[in-house]
């Protein structure tokens, strides 16, 4: 369900102002990183959880966005579900019978700018031992010097939709929805 992150990759592709020779590398900034994940719960409500203070990076290549890349990682543990028996259903072997050092990553596989300040990243994303490929939806929100840090950041909105049981997690469906859709909204400031 991160998903990441990704958006912070294409997003600071798109703000260049000046052409540079090679990739810059990116950190997201975990204090700001959030991915958030809902699905529809029986047809009564919408459940919501979310995944925070994960790791990334993005390698920025300026004179060609193209180019660039952009890697997430995140411990399955680290999901926040709002309720303790939610968390405990979810890391159980109905779902993901995770553990402690079970990660979800992601990493670009390629990138298409689709105007100034939009792109869709291709990535491969691992979840629950699983790897497929997914699409995120990403949106440059910001670019330029942090008023507080003083140093190049950035920030990115994206979207995409997944499919449960794709990854070995149907559990319930269609009862409660296969589908899974993913916000992501990142910062990441530039490596020293």
């Amino acid at each position: 369900m991160k998903s990441a992150i990704f958006a912070g990759l294409a997003a600071t592709m798109l703000s260049a102002g000046v052409a540079q020779a090679e990739a810059e590398k990116y950190v997201l900034d975990a204090s700001h990183s959030q991915i958030v994940f809902t699905y529809n719960h029986l047809g009564f409500s919408t459940g919501v959880g979310m995944f925070s203070g994960f790791s990334g990076e993005i390698m920025f290549d300026q004179a060609d966005p193209a180019s660039s890349s952009v890697t997430v990682s995140m411990p399955v543990m680290s999901m926040i579900t709002g309720w303790q028996e939610r968390f405990d259903h979810f890391m159980s072997p109905d779902f993901f019978a995770a553990t402690d050092d079970e990660m979800v990553t992601f990493s670009s596989t390629g990138i298409e700018v689709t105007g100034e300040t939009t792109a869709m990243i291709t990535g491969d994303l691992t979840l629950n031992g699983v790897t497929k490929p997914v699409v995120l939806d990403a949106k440059l929100n910001q670019a330029g010097d942090h008023p507080m840090a003083g140093k190049p950041w950035a920030g990115f909105d994206a979207t995409t939709t997944l499919i449960r049981s794709d990854f070995g997690l149907g559990m319930f469906a269609p009862y409660v929805s296969d589908e899974v859709e993913v916000i992501i909204s990142i910062e990441a400031m530039k490596a020293e």
